[in-house]
């Protein structure tokens, strides 16, 4: 038996036991890794540096690719490290970092989701407006107000989890510390309660968002299925259909991960979800607004071409080497 103020490490769960499995889970997290980093970083290139993505779609865009960087620097690295020295543990103020940084990147996240479905539904729905209601002060505001509610969500949850006593050892069963393991650890009934309350107040939070993207997402189908030209339509349905993909994506899994019945968890099945929603999604993320939006995949290769033809050269070229 220990409490918190003895404790100075936790466990981590690990991948598997042989040494081959660890170092093969190593180089799978370290391609992940640089996959994620390559896609969101020319996400970010591509937006900053092309004109015609300077719109708050391209905006949120950007914020969003910050926030899937930060979810796969957070979780990633310390789960490489493991793998490849063969350990598990991670330090408390280490576990309480971690937290603190991955709640804050994945509120911010489910936030900018939610200004995007709005960004959607005014350009279909409510395009006379659409320079009124979207402008870039109320851009700028609205992306500050995502990072805000991340932070303080963030702030509150791992101020509240690492004050509770933890008597129940301290082996997470997760392969990153996350708030609903380390509860398990906890021996304080009202700590407890108050950290659940919590929670459950984010969860009605996440769910009002949840139902504003479904309505706002039912009247932008009702809009789009009025226009009369098909070429109309399938640019509508192109502008949506990467933020429904994503947003789908996210929700699903994090909603699977916290609310799966009792009777079908165990601990194959929590590991495979919290990589879906933990490392897999924020990779796939801009692979998946690539793969719809016209105007990204021209300036993604417009930017890779220059940068590996005769802008190489160029000191107007994003990757100008000076000789």
């Amino acid at each position: 038996m220990s409490n918190s103020s003895s404790l100075t490490q936790f466990l981590l769960l690990a991948f598997a036991d042989r040494r081959e499995l660890q170092l093969l889970h190593f180089w799978l997290f370290l391609a992940i890794s640089l996959a994620a980093l390559l896609a969101n970083g020319l996400i970010l290139s591509a937006v900053a540096w092309d004109h015609h993505l300077h719109t708050p779609m391209g905006f949120f865009l950007l914020n969003l690719s910050l926030t899937d960087l930060g979810c796969t620097c957070t979780t990633v690295p310390k789960a490489m490290h493991n793998s490849l020295w063969g350990t598990t543990t991670i330090s408390y103020m280490g576990c309480a970092a971690q937290l603190f940084f991955f709640a804050f990147f994945i509120s911010a996240e489910f936030s900018l989701l939610t200004i995007m479905c709005y960004d959607r539904y005014v350009a279909i729905c409510k395009p006379l407006h659409y320079g009124t209601l979207l402008g870039s002060r109320a851009c700028a505001h609205m992306a500050a107000a995502a990072w805000a509610t991340g932070f303080l969500s963030a702030l509150l949850h791992t101020a509240n989890t690492f004050s509770l006593p933890l008597c129940q050892g301290n082996a997470l069963g997760q392969f990153f510390c996350e708030i609903p393991h380390i509860l398990k650890l906890s021996c304080s009934h009202s700590g407890y309660l108050r950290e659940l309350g919590l929670i459950v107040f984010s969860a009605c939070l996440i769910f009002g968002g949840f139902v504003f993207i479904v309505f706002s997402y039912v009247q932008i189908f009702r809009a789009v299925l009025r226009i009369p030209s098909q070429q109309g339509r399938h640019k509508a349905f192109s502008t949506c259909l990467p933020h429904l993909a994503v947003v789908s994506l996210f929700i699903s899994t994090l909603f699977f991960a916290h609310l799966k019945p009792p009777s079908i968890s165990s601990p194959s099945l929590d590991l495979i979800v919290s990589l879906m929603y933990s490392v897999v999604s924020p990779t796939l993320n801009p692979c998946i607004y690539s793969l719809r939006n016209q105007e990204l995949k021209d300036a993604l290769r417009k930017l890779i071409t220059e940068c590996f033809s005769e802008a190489i050269n160029s000191p107007s070229s994003p990757c100008y080497v000076p000789h």
